[in-house]
């Protein structure tokens, strides 16, 4: 194996001012300060980047969000929050179609399984990681050995300091990072606009611009059955932004591909996004269908398909960007550069593309097996994924810390027993449905004589095996679910319930194909991954993020507008404007704004700025990240990009790709004048606490303005 990096420290010497435009997902702990100066004027200080990083949070069901009072409010995006507005939407209420608004603190509604994550603390275990990796090895043993020790740091970080710990892999491996997180799972929702606000304009609107949503929602964080009282939040700006400032977002990009390699790329546009793409659109339709059956279909299903919707959306602008030629080209342009590089000071030593190559011709031979049975796509239930973590627990807490699956880490088991014993609504007829169409699909990708084919259907159709599992099994009662899970092994070695025989009986296969993934794909692409990133830094020095990987970054770009099919488009639109988009539309969904908003016209300042757009460097992850100015404070919050963003996953550029905002004078426009909570809008803007408002109505707000609560 050839020589590691020593330290992370050592590259933060090569920090180049090279001119990448406003481009980087930036470290906390390696932010490019010069070269914002350099193109802007303004070097943030370190006591600012401290202050905006323990003002941000991470939302566990995956996107960003930030602590915006000192009595523990959050917010972020409607699309982020709605997977609580939906389980806290009871006694045949749907605060997703009509809104939430808790005017105390008394009724602010807890979230049954939510967990937000604040970076407290960054440290380099690079060495500590590379200790655990010796030359005789192998590529899988290398994989395992390293997947052994992170999950090792993390859980004595986790029992020294009682926080989250997690072990990120950087630069493909050539860089760890131990993530140190406080984390709160006494979570409370305050606020949340109708979804026909949030989400105006729909799917049609979606990754497009110019946009006019409040795609908003407020939450509250308690420890001890009392609001946190915090040292970081972000204060509200009164002023808002204009073209051409300096902005800064600071959030958690789920995922990007800028260093993969072209083999890697190629799989990518040939293998995962035309399947996942086929999956996709078919749930859709099948979703739509089951909510064409009745009202309460339609609020079940609701926030599936706005899932499967944006996510069809995304990866098909994904999926263009690789179908576009030059921009491949440019991509192996640069990748023969580099390669001759390498093999000029490394003659003998094996090529690193080569063997990712290797590595990726074996992931499309196994990528069906790996995704039916490992990954679930053939079990698309969220009570068979239940089942499959009961299971599985049993085996794993059995073991070793080191020598569990990573998720089964000890340092991890808190997070995971929230989620498994979340007290969240089943909705068995929706169940049934879509494990019955996973059946299907697994079937027809697999083949009738495919062993755990036959296993999960039993003789049985898709449909009639399906309703046997979900109709018979009992893991909808949280109870049932403890008990399992404390029984261990024994517990589940003798359970009868269905689902935990189906999982038990595919588990070994399930777990084949993943040790098949991790051996042979994952930790060749992690070594050799690490190779070429070595071989950049040797050529360029450190004038690239590493690939997101949904943890804490801090990108920056400016306000500005943009030339689209010849048209010169605003840096931002207006609340007028929404009512103008839905007059175009005939007022019809999904341009149809709600009646709260209908009936407060006359009350609004019309020309307030609703949303904008900035260079700001972004991808999906960073929903709900906060936009703050030099002063730290909020101007806005991401909630989308324009369909030329979407190739940022591979390669940025700034001329017409752009990151999409809601502006901050806007939400306090719509929350004082459209839905009469003054009491938030002024724990927002400082003009009192929310620990004022404890236990009092709001004075100013006693319209209800069409939302129920």
């Amino acid at each position: 194996m050839k020589k590691q990096i020593g330290s992370f420290a050592i590259l933060l010497a090569f920090t180049a001012s090279l001119a990448f435009a406003d481009e980087g997902m930036w470290l906390y702990n390696a932010f490019p300060k010069d070269r914002v100066k350099a193109k802007y004027g303004y070097e943030p200080t370190q006591a600012w980047l401290d202050h905006v990083r323990q003002s941000s949070v991470r939302f566990n069901n995956g996107g960003s969000g930030s602590f915006v009072s000192a009595d523990g409010l959050a917010f972020t995006n409607h699309h982020v929050g709605a997977n609580c507005i939906q389980k806290v939407s009871t006694g045949g209420q749907d605060h997703i179609k009509t809104g939430f608004y808790a005017k105390t603190e008394t009724d602010e509604a807890k979230c049954p399984d939510l967990e937000l994550n604040v970076l407290m603390g960054i440290e380099d275990v690079t060495a500590k990681v590379n200790t655990a990796v010796k030359t005789e090895m192998s590529v899988a043993e290398q994989g395992q050995a390293q997947r052994a020790i992170m999950s090792g740091i993390e859980k004595e970080c986790t029992t020294a300091s009682g926080q989250r710990c997690d072990v990120v892999s950087l630069y493909s491996g050539s860089v760890f990072h131990l993530y140190k997180y406080k984390k709160y799972t006494d979570v409370r929702l305050v606020f949340a606009p109708e979804f026909d606000a949030a989400f105006f304009g729909g799917d049609p609107d979606n990754f497009t611009y110019p946009r006019y949503d409040l795609d908003i929602t407020f939450f509250r964080i308690y420890e001890n059955d009392k609001p946190v009282h915090l040292e970081h939040f972000l204060k509200w700006s009164r002023t808002g932004v204009k073209d051409g400032d300096l902005i800064f977002v600071s959030g958690h990009p789920g995922n990007t591909g800028r260093l993969r390699t072209v083999a890697q790329l190629e799989f990518l546009r040939d293998v995962d996004y035309p399947s996942r793409l086929e999956t996709y659109q078919h749930r859709i339709a099948l979703l739509k269908d089951f909510s064409s059956q009745g009202e309460e279909n339609a609020r079940i299903a609701k926030e599936e398909i706005f899932g499967y919707e944006n996510s069809f959306k995304a990866i098909t602008g994904f999926e263009g960007g690789l179908r576009d030629q030059s921009l491949l080209d440019k991509k192996k342009a640069d990748e023969d550069t580099l390669r001759k590089e390498f093999k000029a000071k490394n003659p003998q030593a094996a090529d690193p593309w080569e063997e990712i190559a290797g590595a990726m011709k074996t992931y499309r031979a196994t990528y069906n097996n790996l995704s039916y049975l490992e990954r679930m796509r053939g079990y698309n239930s969220d009570l068979a994924d239940t089942a499959r973590i009961l299971v599985r627990a049993a085996a794993e807490k059995a073991k070793p810390n080191e020598q569990r699956m990573r998720e089964f880490r000890d340092s991890g088991l808190s997070s995971l027993e929230q989620q498994l014993f979340s007290t969240a609504p089943v909705y068995k007829n929706l169940e049934t449905l879509v494990l019955a169409d996973s059946l299907s699909q697994m079937q027809q990708a697999l083949g009738n004589d495919d062993a755990n084919v036959k296993l999960s259907l039993n003789g049985k159709s898709p449909a009639d095996a399906a309703r046997d599992y979900i109709a018979n099994t009992k893991l909808d009662d949280v109870a049932v679910r403890k008990q399992l899970y404390e029984g261990g092994a024994a517990a589940i070695a003798a359970s009868s319930d269905p689902l935990i025989v189906l999982m038990r009986s595919i588990d070994p296969d399930a777990r084949a194909a993943r040790k098949q993934y991790e051996d042979q794909v994952d930790s060749i692409e992690r070594r050799n991954g690490a190779a070429i990133a070595r071989a950049r830094f040797a050529v360029s020095g450190f004038t690239q993020p590493p690939d997101a990987t949904f943890t804490l970054r801090l990108s920056y770009g400016a306000i500005r507008g943009f030339k689209e099919n010849g048209k010169e488009l605003s840096y931002f639109t207006t609340m007028g404007g929404a009512f103008q988009h839905a007059a175009e539309h005939d007022n019809k969904p999904p341009y149809q704004l709600p009646a709260s908003w209908v009936a407060s016209k006359a009350k609004l300042k019309l020309a307030t700025a609703l949303n904008y757009v900035s260079t700001a460097d972004i991808i999906g992850g960073n929903s709900g990240s906060p936009t703050v100015n030099k002063a730290g404070e909020v101007v806005g919050i991401i909630f989308d990009g324009n369909i030329q963003s979407l190739p940022w996953n591979f390669v940025y550029e700034d001329k017409i790709g752009r990151a999409v905002h809601v502006d901050s004078r806007g939400i306090i426009e719509a929350l004082r004048n459209i839905y009469g909570a003054n009491a938030l809008a002024d724990e927002l803007t400082g003009a009192k606490t929310g620990a004022a408002t404890k236990g009092k109505k709001d004075s100013k707000g006693k319209k209800e303005a069409a939302m129920a609560h």
